[in-house]
């Protein structure tokens, strides 16, 4: 049986709507962390024109790969193995990189990791879209939030909701500006970098 989130279908139209406003010029997209593969489908039937490369650690790939074979979106790539700490990185470059539901789950380490080997594989104008929770001012912005980081800290110390401040500050590091941050249903963030031409 194919895996199957429900974040996933809740959150799918709403960042879709993000990537409508951002993604009319891209061509390829690459995705880190695919997870289900749910969103890797949904977004390539909806955005035909995009060539959306799938990638994730090795203990995922059958499931997006269940996903994939289900849809036979021919735009919709099979996954790739990427490890965030491990360089280079194992794909093309891309117009675009999107992830969801990520960087909360990484340790801190890792997310320094994802932001340093942007540079190699985003080319320049590029675009980075990260969707999931963030704190503002070392701050929660809600209580289902606050509640949601003490869970994930009970499951893996080095997992927590990120301070947006500290992102965007691995983000300038790496060479992008931020162009949008577009508040989400259920106290989500949807960040949109560009990288300098």
């Amino acid at each position: 049986m194919k895996p199957h989130s429900e974040s996933c279908e809740r959150n799918r139209e709403p960042i879709l709507a993000v990537l409508h406003d951002h993604f009319a010029g891209v061509r390829r997209v690459l995705e880190i962390g695919s997870g289900t593969g749910q969103h890797a489908v949904y977004f390539g039937a909806a955005l035909p024109h995009l060539a959306w490369q799938t990638s994730d650690l090795s203990v995922h790939h059958d499931g997006i790969q269940q996903w994939l074979a289900e849809a036979g979106l021919p735009n919709v790539l099979p996954p790739v193995e990427l490890d965030v700490a491990a360089r280079p990185w194992p794909v093309a470059p891309a117009d675009a990189v999107f992830t969801a539901n990520t960087l909360h789950i990484m340790a801190w380490e890792r997310v320094q990791d994802f932001f340093a080997g942007l540079p190699a594989v985003l080319a320049p104008g590029g675009l980075l879209v990260v969707y999931g929770p963030f704190n503002y001012g070392g701050r929660y912005t809600s209580e289902s939030n606050a509640r949601f980081d003490d869970w994930l800290k009970s499951r893996d110390p080095r997992s927590a909701i990120r301070d947006f401040e500290a992102v965007d500050a691995l983000a300038r590091h790496a060479g992008l500006s931020l162009v949008e941050d577009r508040a989400m249903p259920a106290n989500n963030r949807c960040l949109v970098w560009r990288r300098q031409a």
